[in-house]
């Protein structure tokens, strides 16, 4: 019996102008706080990815009405506040969605049960149920926090929370639900994450109080009782989508391709400054400021790489781009140290894990560590990775899409598995590639 995959084929240069999916992170938060607050919300450029879609069902079912007009452009009418759900919230790999929604939910008087797909059903929802339950909001759930879940909230308390591992994901849920907690709530972040939540928060009418610690750490307050007033909303490109044309041009011989209209925050953009120091031509043009953030557009030339050691402490804002960072490594010259990425392991797979399992397979010396990646770049000239693969994914997109980009460069094909797991957050990715010209086509995969 035989399975749907992908394989990815070296061929010639890839070349073109390209506009990023909307940004992943924003597109979620323009639902949620759309929701929340009253009156309508106008947002474009949203990602429709399955699982920003997956939150827009959400928001409808907690009593938003939620309406897609079309290329991106969505409105969302908010009534103020969430109603309780009539039947369960199925977030399917939202991971990001079912963390901030349940962080939502919490501060309002109502019970919610949410669950999702397999992926998602296998990740701890602890980190975030911690501080709400120290706020007052009660839960049932599978052994480890685990989905299905019913959360009951309102009643909410205040908290100091400071977060024992970096994580934008649970210092949003913590503030989302001090904006209706009695005192409402303090974030004290010792890294800095994504500030999203932050930005929007202010934009939606929220106040919010950032401030810089005598130990470097932030704390970020909200006071509870606020409401928020609708706010238009203009998703920008999310640098995690731009950052795959862009690496597959630089480990592409005679390739430039250009990506419009990418996220440059500064807690985002670490991957493009990693690329940089390993000898990338990348260069940012067009910076401008939209919607409250940089943007600017990103173009990548093929270039000669070498391995560098990425500096710890800028996990935080690449976390997502470890899998890519990898795949440029591997076409490196030299040794690439990746630590402080512990992070990974839970996220949609264990990323460390497949990241590694799948470049050994297509040749390329790799050590894995509790919290790390060492890759040992194969390239000495012209010589490409070996490739030559299939590589299993478990259902992560990411992992998906960074070994089809080093399918593209390698010597022999690289396939993956469950390649239309790809849709939760880069529709259209094989599309775009395939009109850079990149040779990505079906494959039937017999199993392994």
């Amino acid at each position: 019996m035989t399975a749907a995959g992908l394989t990815a084929t070296r061929g010639g240069p890839l070349r073109g102008r390209v506009r990023a999916p909307g940004d992943k992170s924003i597109s979620h938060r323009s639902l949620i706080l759309g929701a929340m607050a009253r009156g309508t919300t106008e947002i474009s450029g949203l990602l429709e990815g399955e699982d920003v879609k997956r939150t827009a069902q959400a928001m409808i079912a907690f009593g938003a009405e939620v309406t897609r007009l079309g290329g991106g452009a969505w409105r969302v009418v908010g009534q103020g506040g969430f109603a309780e759900p009539a039947d369960v919230i199925d977030c399917g790999n939202a991971g990001t969605g079912v963390r901030l929604i349940m962080g939502a939910a919490a501060g309002f008087d109502l019970s919610a049960t949410f669950t999702g797909d397999a992926s998602l059903r296998g990740r701890p929802m602890n980190r975030v149920l911690r501080p709400l339950g120290e706020m007052g909001a009660t839960w049932i759930a599978r052994s480890g926090g685990r989905l299905p879940l019913t959360l009951r909230g309102g009643n909410l308390k205040t908290i100091a929370y400071r977060l024992p591992e970096p994580s934008a994901q649970v210092k949003s849920a913590v503030l989302l639900a001090g904006l209706h907690a009695a005192g409402g709530a303090r974030v004290i972040e010792p890294e800095a994450t994504r500030d999203h939540t932050e930005r929007m928060l202010r934009a939606f009418g929220a106040q919010v109080e950032v401030e810089l610690m005598a130990d470097g750490a932030r704390r970020i307050t909200v006071p509870g009782g606020q409401a928020l007033s609708a706010a238009p909303v203009k998703v920008p490109g999310d640098p995690s989508s731009a950052a795959f044309p862009l690496v597959a041009a630089l480990i592409t011989p005679g390739s430039e391709v250009t990506v419009e209209g990418v996220l440059l925050n500064p807690l985002r953009a670490a991957l493009f400054l990693t690329l940089q120091e390993m000898g990338a031509d990348l260069v940012i043009e067009n910076v401008r400021e939209e919607g409250g953030d940089q943007v600017g557009d990103v173009t990548a030339r093929h270039s000669a790489l070498r391995g560098v050691v990425v500096p710890p402490e800028r996990a935080p804002a690449m976390i997502d781009e470890y899998p890519i960072l990898a795949i440029a490594a591997a076409c490196a010259e030299g040794q690439t140290v990746m630590r402080g990425i512990g992070e990974m392991r839970v996220k949609e797979s264990d990323r460390i894990a497949l990241t590694a399992a799948g470049l050994a397979a297509c040749g390329v010396g790799v050590e894995e560590e509790a919290e790390g990646l060492i890759v040992n770049g194969t390239v000495r000239g012209n010589h490409p990775v070996a490739g030559g693969a299939r590589v299993t994914t478990h259902g992560d997109h990411r992992i998906a899409m960074a070994h089809l980009i080093l399918g593209l460069a390698a010597d022999r094909p690289v396939s993956v598995d469950e390649p239309g797991m790809i849709a939760t957050s880069f529709p259209g990715f094989v599309e775009m590639m395939r009109g850079l010209g990149g040779q990505i086509e079906t494959a039937e995969l017999s199993p392994a």
